[in-house]
């Protein structure tokens, strides 16, 4: 891919990754700041804000910001996340200005009128509603807060419904003026664009942003823990957490390498183990989350009630087998599944414009990937077996929800996977 990158004046990145096959572009800027900013006092307040952003400008309404992009066949969106929030538009390539716009309108002009605000506090409370009547889903926060007790980066990304609730007017407008500078953002574009273009379209658009620089925040410990919490529903839903790897790290290919092997696929070891040979589970699978300083490692079962004291020693059998009996094949069938959805990803220009941002944002350079690829293709079934050991051998988290009667203690389950 032909990568280029401008710094405006100001500080702010801009990137793009033309795809001349199509006649469209997506057009997204990502903000450095997410749920990890917040405390405990304004949890929620960053989702709050991406959703205040498209309630009006000074010099648009809500009803306007969707009409003019839905006028010309576009679609925009956003969303949170713990290290950064994205605000992207998808247009037809002789719109991209128009994009830009309108993406600059509500990223520094935005209202937060009182009354649009009540309204979508309340749409916020009932999403929070839904996550909770959703045990698959909230079960993550609670796997988070566990696994990063006490620290901004266990928080919930949609805020509870007491910090909601008390979000005022002050708490946005404080909060954009510290992380929605500059140098603490990319604009970035993949699509049927000139790169030229997005820079004078960018100088004219966010040309009078604020500069500044990625906020302070305290670094992410990993700490394990537990959660627990009995529900009469269908399913015990069961998360096991251990130390990952960050994404600034030598091991974040290895780490993304393993989830793949242990728990990335139909062949995977956990799904032909746990599902095929077994039956105890539907879903079984396992995922490596890289933060800009730390990581989560994570596995995730749903299971039944009386399934849960089976299937546990099954899990732990597998983790601590891993790492002393990995072989070349199954090493290599992972490193194809990992390069296929690589170079598959490719495939998006949003997806193409998401990855270039996150990297410019967590990397701080656009990574090609024949980078990603030689970088998986090095791995070693001794990188494995070393990261492996070091994984595993970390505190545990243990999330739990649902009939859990059956499910063995916290210090059990810890026990077994030390021996």
């Amino acid at each position: 891919m032909t990568v280029s990158v401008t710094t405006l004046a100001n500080g702010l990145r801009v990137v793009t990754d033309p795809v001349d096959s199509v006649e469209s572009v997506s057009i997204g800027v990502w903000v450095g700041t997410g749920t990890r900013s917040e405390t405990q006092t304004n949890n929620g307040v960053a989702h709050f804000l991406e959703h205040m952003a498209f309630k009006g400008t000074e010099r648009r309404s809500a009803l306007q910001i969707a009409e003019e992009i839905e006028n010309v066949g576009g679609h925009i969106n956003a969303y949170t996340s713990r290290e950064s929030t994205a605000y992207f538009v998808k247009l037809l390539k002789e719109d991209a200005a128009l994009g830009v716009d309108i993406l600059a309108d509500i990223l520094q002009h935005p209202s937060f009128d009182a009354e649009e605000m009540d309204r979508e506090r309340s749409v916020i409370l009932q999403e929070i509603g839904q996550a909770h009547d959703t045990p698959d889903d909230v079960i993550y926060d609670h796997f988070q807060e566990a696994a990063f007790a006490g620290q901004a980066m266990g928080l919930p990304t949609l805020g509870s419904p007491a910090t909601v609730g008390g979000m005022s007017r002050s708490h946005l407008v404080d909060f954009m003026a510290e992380g929605y500078r500059a140098g603490n953002m990319v604009l970035a574009a993949s699509g049927k664009i000139e790169h030229d273009r997005l820079v004078d379209l960018a100088e004219r658009s966010f040309g009078a942003l604020p500069a500044g620089g990625p906020q302070n925040r305290p670094s992410a410990r990993y700490t394990g823990g537990r959660y627990a919490e009995r529900r009469d529903s269908e399913q015990v839903h069961l998360l096991f957490g251990f130390p990952g790897v960050g994404i600034d790290r030598e091991e974040h290919y290895a780490a993304a390498l393993l989830s793949v092997l242990f728990g990335g696929g139909m062949s995977s070891r956990l799904f032909q183990e746990v599902r095929e040979k077994r039956g105890l589970v539907y879903s079984v699978y396992s995922f490596a989350s890289a933060y800009s300083d730390s990581g989560l490692f994570g596995i995730y079962a749903g299971t039944g009630e009386r399934e849960t004291a089976e299937l546990v020693p099954v899990i732990c059998d597998e983790i601590m087998r891993l790492p002393d009996s990995l072989d070349e094949v199954e090493i290599a069938r992972a490193k194809a599944q990992l390069k296929s959805s690589t170079v598959m990803a490719l495939e998006s220009t949003s997806s193409r414009a998401e990855q270039l941002a996150n990297q410019i944002l967590l990397l701080g350079r656009p990574v090609t990937v024949e980078e990603q690829i030689a970088r998986i293709d090095a791995l070693t079934a001794r990188d494995l077996r070393d990261l492996a050991r070091k994984v595993f051998s970390g505190p545990l988290t243990l999330a739990a929800l649902g009939p859990i009667s059956h499910l063995a203690s916290y210090e059990t389950i810890a026990d077994r996977l030390a021996a």
